[in-house]
């Protein structure tokens, strides 16, 4: 991060913010919109997950910056929101390379997603220098210089994408994917990777849920639950195969 200001409104409101982001994605911003009556939903094609992912992330941001927020005790303050901001417009122009090969584009649906809109609002933002690259000791950073005019243009994007998804604009949607969502700067994507290496990290993460056991009474009720976290990844993505899968390992 470029400072102690990212750093300190990341350490103080990061956790809730991005936690809300996800929420407001999930349920709201999935949750809401509509098509045309004559808009055929699978019109948008190789673009339609892409763009889809980037409605309800733009949906989150706009709002979770909205004053009701506030109110309702969801974020303690008006500044909360800057946290996710910064974070996001970071991970979409740079942090989420490590993920990717050298030489190689974006290709993931919610990668592109991210990286389309913080590439949009970099450039859309630009006569005005809401977005910054910035360079310290041969590094590149980002710096956020106006988060008022980033929240607007969140919604001037949500507006637009809202727009390809309802009304099924193929070519417009495609453009949009095309021009800010898939190609990646070498040189950049070159630094970041030469970056990352040296912190010895995988670029992901995962996670092993426990199995919770019940333990009963003489009577056979359920007087508590224990966890157990015995059970491995590769045995739990097995049985969760086996029990819960809606088809068939084999068809007759």
């Amino acid at each position: 991060m470029w400072s102690d200001v990212e750093r300190n409104v990341l350490a103080k409101y990061g956790f809730i913010t991005d936690n809300l982001h996800t929420d407001l994605h999930e349920c709201l911003g999935h949750g809401s919109g509509k098509l045309l009556p004559d808009t055929d939903s699978g019109v948008l094609k190789a673009y339609d997950s892409t763009l889809e992912e980037a409605r309800a992330d733009l949906f989150g941001l706009y709002y979770l910056a909205d004053p009701k927020l506030v109110e309702l005790g969801l974020v303690p303050d008006s500044e909360a929101y800057k946290a996710e901001y910064y974070k996001y417009i970071m991970n979409g122009l740079m942090t989420q390379l490590v993920r990717i090969e050298a030489g190689k584009n974006v290709e993931e649906a919610h990668m592109r997603n991210r990286q389309l809109i913080a590439q949009w609002a970099y450039e859309y933002g630009k006569a005005d220098n809401v977005i910054e690259y910035k360079k310290r000791d041969g590094k590149t950073y980002i710096v956020v210089n106006d988060y008022v005019k980033l929240r607007n243009l969140f919604g001037t994007l949500l507006a637009e994408v809202q727009r390809i998804k309802s009304e099924g604009d193929y070519e417009a949607g495609k453009k949009l994917v095309e021009d800010y969502g898939v190609k990646v700067d070498q040189t950049l994507h070159d630094e970041v990777l030469a970056r990352y290496a040296k912190l010895n990290l995988a670029p992901y993460k995962g996670f092993v849920n426990p199995v919770m056991k019940e333990v009963k009474d003489d009577k056979g009720e359920v007087t508590d639950i224990v966890l157990d976290y015995t059970e491995g990844y590769a045995g739990q993505m097995l049985r969760y195969s086996r029990d819960y899968s809606f088809l068939p390992s084999y068809n007759d």
